[in-house]
């Protein structure tokens, strides 16, 4: 029965130190929310049941867009709508705008966070559904059996677990270089985004580094990348509301028609976002061009071990990493 959440008692702090001392004070007991669009889901399935709930949506130091001098500083709180329509954003940052704009509907986005949607557990339906998976604390993982459906799930580095980054940002942040701001304890601590995403192989219960107690503050986007040349495609099963099937991000540097420096990154083949790192390799120092959008389809998904259903995913990761060369050219 999904028709009612279970009781917990809701805080809303006024700062972000009252939000600290809160989840200092429930531990374990303890569940940050924002926008609610993954945890509502958790409640009303019953399988997650804080007992107190912390809200940090009306928290101003975990809202808008700032200048940091050298890096740009979204909020965790800021909504998907509001890093779509911001102009500095839009300006210097598109490939996250063109992400930002791609997650679920206009209704979700408007009150979605951009802080919700890196952090969000994996949508793989045999975990959300409540069997007792390796992700869950069993001992199978029913996503990976001769009979599973599993259209949606990895490719790549599966440890017991097969199940991938819902993320439609999580894939620009990492080719932008972001940094993730985490708060704890009153400290603050940087880790890139690409580490801020963790596989199975690190904690098979968790898709992040955040840890109980952690606040995710804000994102830094580093300059260097401002005004770069981007693409973002998603592919989805509906244009709207869907999660990727696979998703593609890319941010590069041309210079005289070459690629001088080039990042891109993957979502849905792998439980983090995957840096495509051989195709940047290709790229460096070469012209865009039918030569090198080739030679692109056939390295992407090199090391790929297909499941029953997603086989299609291969050629998907090639033609998406070659429709981004095309981009520059």
């Amino acid at each position: 029965m999904t028709d009612y959440m279970h009781a917990f008692d809701l805080y809303t702090p006024a700062s972000l130190a009252d939000a600290a001392k809160l989840l200092d004070e429930h531990g374990k007991d303890a569940w940050i929310v924002a926008g609610g669009k993954d945890s509502f889901d958790w409640f009303k399935d019953r399988h997650k049941q804080p007992k107190a709930v912390v809200d940090v949506s009306g928290l101003k130091e975990l809202r808008g867009v700032r200048d940091g001098g050298d890096h740009v500083a979204i909020g965790a709180a800021t909504t998907l709508t509001e890093i779509e329509e911001n102009k500095q954003l839009r300006d210097a940052f598109p490939l996250l705008v063109q992400a930002a704009a791609k997650v679920a509907s206009p209704q979700i986005r408007n009150s979605g966070t951009i802080g919700g949607n890196v952090s969000q557990d994996t949508r793989c339906t045999y975990y959300r559904d409540g069997f007792p998976c390796y992700r869950a604390g069993g001992n199978t993982c029913y996503a990976n059996t001769p009979t599973a459906m599993n259209r949606e799930h990895a490719l790549f580095e599966a440890v017991r677990c097969v199940a991938v980054t819902p993320s439609d940002t999580a894939p620009a942040l990492v080719a932008l270089e972001a940094e993730m701001a985490i708060s704890r304890g009153g400290k603050v601590r940087t880790v890139p985004a690409e580490k801020f995403f963790i596989g199975p192989d690190v904690d098979i219960t968790r898709m992040t580094v955040l840890e109980a107690g952690d606040i995710l503050t804000e994102i830094r986007l580093p300059k260097k990348w401002a005004g770069a040349s981007s693409y973002f495609e998603k592919i989805a099963d509906r244009e709207t509301w869907d999660f990727a099937l696979v998703n593609i991000a890319m941010a590069a540097r041309t210079e005289g028609g070459m690629v001088k420096d080039v990042r891109l990154a993957c979502g849905g083949v792998q439980c983090t976002p995957r840096r495509l790192t051989e195709v940047e390799d290709l790229m460096k120092g070469e012209k865009a061009g039918p030569e090198l959008e080739k030679l692109a389809q056939r390295v992407a998904a090199r090391g790929a071990k297909a499941l029953n259903f997603n086989h299609f995913k291969i050629p998907l990761m090639g033609n998406l990493a070659a429709r981004a060369i095309r981009s520059l050219a």
